[in-house]
């Protein structure tokens, strides 16, 4: 059964509202409940440096919805047709995600107000155990590290010429998925080496600085030293998440981005006339094998 996690700060307007938008999905089907208070923030965010207290304020909730295949799927829904999550992406969800080793679910997130989301991290975390997955405070730990270094290089990288959040979660994706390729007691230097190979296939070798590519050879050393890597399927559902950032952002193959592709929900127009000349192709060979073939 689906399970949202509702940021214990909200209104009784709010709450509803937020229930309505996160079980649009569902179309009427059960789930449970669970809240998110600031107790849980500083079990699940403070290990990796943030500041949170058993008071602070959680605005920002989630649902989570298990399946039975198709890897960590996350929409970011807005709320009264605005984002409200300022800070965290839905590929830096995916990715932390499956450094918790969460695996096979659907995950909605929203928030009532502008917020940076930490809140919702941490009910993905609580709805998952309590739907009676173990997860390990250890992986818990280096997914959330993950979610603030690529955040933050995110935030440094914002409006530079061939940069988006796509191109530098899908290298972390393909890094994690050649690390676990290799021995479970891959080197740092192999990691280093990794890390410069996928930011050069995603065409970001000219963009992150070596402070920024050093923090993210740390981030993927506590994957590792978390023991994600000695999960079976951990390759499978980094693939899968491979396969949906090219989806949505089928440009990052080959590069041919422009600068105002900061997210991965941009809009490319040569893909666009390229996938629509191939419509008109294929509409006039079916109509020319149906006059004449048939």
């Amino acid at each position: 059964m689906p399970t949202i996690a509702l940021g214990n700060s909200l209104k009784s307007k709010q709450k509803q509202q937020t229930i309505k938008i996160l079980t649009q999905s569902l179309h009427g089907a059960n789930y449970q409940e669970t809240n998110i208070s600031g107790k849980d923030l500083v079990k699940y965010s403070n290990p990796t440096g943030n500041n949170f207290t058993i008071n602070s304020n959680v605005w920002s909730s989630a649902m989570l919805q298990k399946t039975k295949d198709h890897g960590v799927q996350v929409q970011i829904i807005p709320y009264h047709g605005k984002n409200n999550i300022t800070t965290i992406t839905e590929d830096q969800y995916a990715n932390a995600a499956l450094t918790a080793r969460i695996q096979n679910c659907k995950i909605y997130i929203t928030s009532a107000i502008p917020i940076d989301s930490s809140g919702a991290l941490a009910g993905v975390y609580k709805a998952c155990q309590e739907q009676g997955t173990n997860l390990s405070q250890k992986q818990i730990d280096a997914a959330q590290d993950e979610i603030n270094t690529l955040s933050s290089i995110n935030d440094q990288n914002k409006g530079k010429t061939n940069y988006s959040d796509s191109q530098l979660n899908k290298a972390i994706a393909e890094a994690k998925k050649d690390m676990s390729n290799q021995n479970h007691n891959i080197s740092d230097d192999e990691i280093k080496a990794i890390i410069n190979n996928q930011l050069n296939a995603n065409h970001l070798e000219n963009v992150i600085n070596n402070n920024q590519k050093n923090t993210i050879v740390k981030l993927l050393e506590n994957v590792r030293d978390s023991g994600a890597l000695n999960n079976s399927s951990f390759k499978l559902q980094t693939n899968q998440l491979v396969r949906q950032i090219n989806k949505k952002a089928p440009y990052l193959i080959n590069g041919s981005k422009s600068s105002s592709s900061t997210n991965s929900n941009s809009f490319n127009f040569s893909n666009w006339f390229v996938e629509f000349g191939d419509s008109i192709t294929k509409y006039f060979k079916r109509t020319w094998n149906h006059l004449f073939l048939i």
